[in-house]
């Protein structure tokens, strides 16, 4: 049986490197924790040296938190050749293992370091024995190892044959521009395991090429026995290898064993999510809001016909569930699905007029969810038009600089007609103070009180095109309910919302007036 591939999580370094993300030392020890004890990842490496006294608090922190819970060996950071300064500045922090960057290919080696393979062979060796003598252990980076075996291997296989027989734990081979493809890693890979078979390789992967969870499975298959990832695929660029994906890939594909708890996976993904402000894309496997959710109605029927549209990727493994789409697609099938979840049992005509609902909100680009399903079901049954005893048969707004909102509104209450005009703060101020008024002075009936007002724009982002849901909350009579509207205008969508109310109050009045 082959052994576990080990996964080293480099979110708190590499993933650092993200344009706009910067972990505090508070949100870096609890990202440790997460990956550490929920996900079970094997190693994470938490920052680089010399960064700043913010970062070396950071590790110290980590470190000490760590060593109480006897994972010092699983804490790295990078460390520079650099005379013993990164050393020094980990050493002192607490950290016990460096990852030791050195240059992976002849180009780097001479137009960046200025140096000869031989001379920085010999720093190498230098910082590795300094690190060694300060009780720490030591992986070395080979920096731009892609871009070496595509044009200089004899280069790296130079530093791999002089550093053999060092004290290094791992050495870790990044494709550090994204340059490869599978087929490419495999064979390098391979060459390396097959010429060293005594030595760890750890491969790292950058997705420039959205390769980066291909190449890594490449990686594994070749024979390395560890490689880098990032929560939600955070990194430089186009970002790292994403955990959740490279370790559903080793799983089903491979057949590889990680130790990680898949069913934390997701719960990770919203923390890191939260803490950098880089939002998951909805179509991101694993972790994606929309990933476990069918929209066709074919698939829906299919699903309810012995799991048709399922694969190995459930949604349970990853702690989330299957979700069923409301849109034009749907269909039956999948409002039957979500009618299952919420325990609701509609007959045939029923159904139907709901299904026709859905579409027609759809075709407006309104969102409809599965929370909607109930609001949409008391529109279609409980509020038909044809049966609701409150009707809007017209009404205006004014908007005028210098002047109050006005509205003027036309009402059918129960067969009856009602007219009146109002101003107000606001236009839908000036509405509700005109049919306060029909309540109170026409009908002489108690109005409610309007607690709560809340608008949200869906889909979010700020689009121009969005719909606004309006949902407000009533007081009438000791009792809370709320209601809501949907529509482009948010004056419009808080309209709807009151007409929702009006009838409810009405059905109410006139069931006790029978």
């Amino acid at each position: 049986m082959l052994p576990p591939v080990e996964i080293m999580d480099t979110t708190l370094r590499d993933g650092e490197q993200t344009s706009g993300v910067s972990f505090n030392a508070r949100e870096k020890l609890s990202i440790a924790r997460l990956l550490l004890e929920e996900l079970r990842v094997s190693r994470i490496e938490i920052a680089s040296a010399r960064v700043s006294q913010g970062e070396q608090e950071a590790v110290r922190r980590i470190a000490e938190w760590a060593a109480s819970k006897g994972y010092s060996d699983r804490i790295e950071a990078l460390g520079f050749i650099d005379g013993g300064i990164s050393l020094d500045w980990l050493g002192d922090a607490g950290c016990r293992v460096v990852n030791l960057l050195t240059k992976g290919s002849l180009k780097h080696c001479r137009e960046q370091l200025r140096r000869t393979p031989e001379e920085h062979l010999g720093d190498i060796r230098a910082t590795i024995d300094k690190a060694v003598a300060r009780g720490m252990r030591v992986n070395v980076y080979l920096e731009d190892w892609s871009n070496g075996m595509q044009h200089s291997p004899e280069y790296v296989y130079a530093m791999l044959d002089a550093l053999a027989d060092a004290p290094v734990q791992r050495f870790m081979c990044p494709d550090t521009l994204g340059v490869l493809d599978p087929y490419a890693t495999e064979r390098f890979c391979g060459d390396l395991v097959r010429r060293y078979p005594r030595l760890r390789f750890d491969f790292h992967a950058h997705n420039d090429y959205d390769l980066a969870v291909a190449n890594t499975a490449a990686a594994v298959k070749a024979g390395f026995h560890g490689v880098h990832v990032t929560v939600n695929g955070l990194g430089e660029r186009a970002g790292n290898a994403p955990l959740s994906s490279t370790v559903a890939v080793l799983h089903d594909r491979l057949h590889r064993t990680t130790g990680i708890d898949e069913t934390k996976i997701n719960h990770v993904s919203r923390m890191v999510e939260t803490y950098t402000g880089i939002r998951i894309p909805a179509n991101r496997p694993i972790v994606g809001e929309s990933v476990f959710t069918q929209c066709a109605g074919i698939h829906a029927d299919g699903d309810n016909k012995n799991n048709l549209y399922f694969n190995e990727l459930l949604p349970e493994r990853f702690g989330r569930v299957r979700e069923y789409a409301l849109g034009k697609t749907s269909g039956k099938a999948n409002i039957m699905k979500n009618l299952e979840t919420l325990g609701i049992d509609l007959d045939e005509a029923s159904m139907r007029k709901v299904t026709e609902r859905v579409v027609e909100l759809s075709d407006k680009k309104e969102l409809v969810t599965a929370e909607d399903l109930p609001y949409i079901i008391a529109d279609v049954l409980r509020y038909d038009l044809a049966e609701n005893p409150v009707r809007i048969l017209n009404y205006s707004l004014s908007l005028a600089q210098g002047l109050h909102p006005a509205a003027s509104l036309k009402i059918e209450i129960n067969g009856r007609e009602y007219e009146q005009t109002s101003a107000g703060d606001g236009q839908y101020d000036a509405f509700m103070r005109a049919l306060r008024q029909i309540y109170e002075h026409q009908l002489r009936r108690e109005f409610p009180m309007l607690r709560n007002y809340t608008t949200v724009s869906i889909p979010p982002g700020g689009r121009t095109d969005a719909f606004v849901q309006t949902i407000i909350t009533w007081e009438m009579g000791g009792k809370v309910f709320k209601t809501r509207g949907l529509d482009a205008d948010q004056t419009e969508a808080a309209i709807k919302a009151t007409i929702k109310m009006l009838n409810i109050i009405e059905t109410n009045y006139n069931d006790h007036e029978c």
